[in-house]
């Protein structure tokens, strides 16, 4: 079987031509980064603004968590299916889609007028972020061709997505403080509306429509509801306990809907929600096991050093958000970097002294402590494991997409997927360990030692595991 000379199959090969763009170029991957900013913002700046939302619309204590799990639910549970929808209809009707709904969303969130329907208004907002991340990645992919080039455009979609963790909280801040809270969720509208008005211009309709494969409807549920039970599960942890009975019963639902998801799967579907080939090619499954032992502390850092800052040394919200700038400075100077590194030095060594640059922070923060002064023994830490996320990301993404052109939206849909739960894992799994030291500052100190040691083991799966080379992550035709 040969490669077509438009898929990531003949680029860089020794026979196909290498093309420095596919479709679109640098405009495309302005329009992946601005709707990827704003996606992963969204999940990060409304917990400073938490309790004037409280405040405002009078919600009960222990209900007011779901104004973020509302949108975490529906963005992790969503994720496969997404990237099925981007391989059957195309990068950029799903990325218009997502937008859309993402922003009508968002002005629902900010002119709610009762807990209820900002609730739901987050859930959708969540399922339109679902749509979006997949989809910016396939265009970033199919936009570069040529491995240098797209190694460098990846760079620069996980700089500007790091960015946007690390800055939804000094954002929401500030947009509190002098706005009021509903401008957390406003500022997205004109946004949103800039970039669905942009994407109409700047992509054009596909020449062909992609090939669509019946949508595995069963696969889709089973796949959905077995994700939104284990991160409920996870989430619910934090607060009741691995222990009680609703988190018991959500885990139980999840693993018994997953196995049956993975027997459908394998058995039953004719067309698989994710293909059967997809983790054939080893690179892949190594760089989503990788960066799921990186996210496991990296998405729970933010808001750990957050809580840390205000509890234990006394910080206010908006110098507890402006507190982890170096974290976000560092994280986009390692993403920019990484693509020249992971194309000069290969995919393996760039992951792997990543992953031990993010360990080494993490095992210096693991000596946290009631009087720890922010300089140098938090804010150089922050630099430390921040630059080396953002070196790590990028050849992970490299290696986790390396797949034929009609996988690539299932790909990114499975990637982002593991990347957040990961993120729910991590948060509930870290956090509990502080409150098993109720909130003592030594808590703090045990849950990052437990984020240095799995960023360790990250390390070693990527140095044992993962590609040498960004051409070596080209699945054979």
């Amino acid at each position: 079987m040969s490669a077509k000379p438009d898929s990531p199959l003949a680029a860089g090969t020794a026979s196909g031509p290498v093309t420095r763009a596919g479709s679109g170029g640098a405009p495309v991957l302005t329009l992946a980064c601005a709707g990827v900013f704003v996606i992963i913002l969204d999940a990060t700046i409304v917990s400073v603004a938490l309790p004037g939302i409280t405040a405002d619309l009078r919600f009960a204590p222990a209900d007011v968590a779901w104004v973020v799990n509302a949108y975490t639910l529906a963005f992790a549970g969503l994720l496969l299916l997404a990237g099925r929808l981007v391989a059957n209809y195309g990068a950029r009707a799903t990325f218009l889609t997502g937008v859309c709904c993402f922003g009508a969303a968002s002005l629902a969130c900010g002119l709610a007028p009762q807990a209820w329907v900002l609730i739901t208004a987050r859930a959708v907002q969540g399922a339109g972020g679902a749509i979006v991340m997949p989809a910016t990645l396939t265009m970033v992919t199919g936009a570069y061709l040529d491995p240098a080039a797209r190694s460098r455009a990846l760079g620069l979609w996980s700089a500007v997505g790091a960015a946007g963790a690390a800055a939804g909280s000094v954002i929401g801040g500030v947009l509190t403080d002098l706005a009021g809270w509903r401008w957390v969720f406003l500022v997205n509208v004109p946004l949103t509306l800039v970039i669905a008005v942009a994407t109409v211009i700047v992509m054009p309709h596909a020449d062909r429509r992609p090939a669509r494969a019946r949508l595995d409807v069963v696969g889709a549920v089973l796949a959905t509801c077995g994700l939104t039970a284990l991160v409920y599960g996870v989430l619910d942890s934090a607060d009741d306990g691995w222990s009680s009975l609703p988190v018991v019963v959500s885990l139980g639902a999840a693993a018994v809907l997953l196995v049956v998801f993975a027997a459908h799967r394998h058995r039953w579907a004719s067309a698989p929600l994710v293909p059967l080939g997809l983790f054939g090619s080893r690179p892949v499954g190594a760089a989503n096991a990788v960066i799921f032992c990186l996210g496991l502390g990296f998405f729970a850092s933010p808001v750990l050093l957050s809580i840390y800052l205000q509890q234990a040394l006394g910080y206010p919200p908006m110098r507890a958000g402006l507190a982890f700038l170096p974290a976000a400075g560092a994280l986009f100077t390692g993403a920019r970097l990484a693509g020249r590194l992971t194309h000069r030095h290969g995919v393996r060594l760039v992951a792997t002294v990543g992953a031990l640059l993010a360990a080494a922070g993490f095992a210096w923060l693991a000596r946290l402590g009631a009087h720890t002064r922010y300089w140098p023994a938090i804010a150089l830490p922050q630099v430390l494991f921040g630059l080396g996320i953002g070196v790590a990301f990028t050849p992970i993404t490299v290696a986790a997409t390396a797949v034929p052109a009609d996988l690539a939206g299932v790909a990114a849909g499975v990637l982002n997927t593991v990347r957040q739960v990961a993120a729910a894992v991590g948060l509930a799994v870290l956090s509990t360990l502080v409150t098993a030291h109720s909130g003592h500052a030594d808590g703090y100190g045990l849950a990052f030692g437990v984020a240095a040691l799995i960023a360790a083991i990250a390390a070693a799966g990527a140095a044992l595991l993962l590609p040498r080379h960004p051409a070596d992550t080209q699945p054979a035709a």
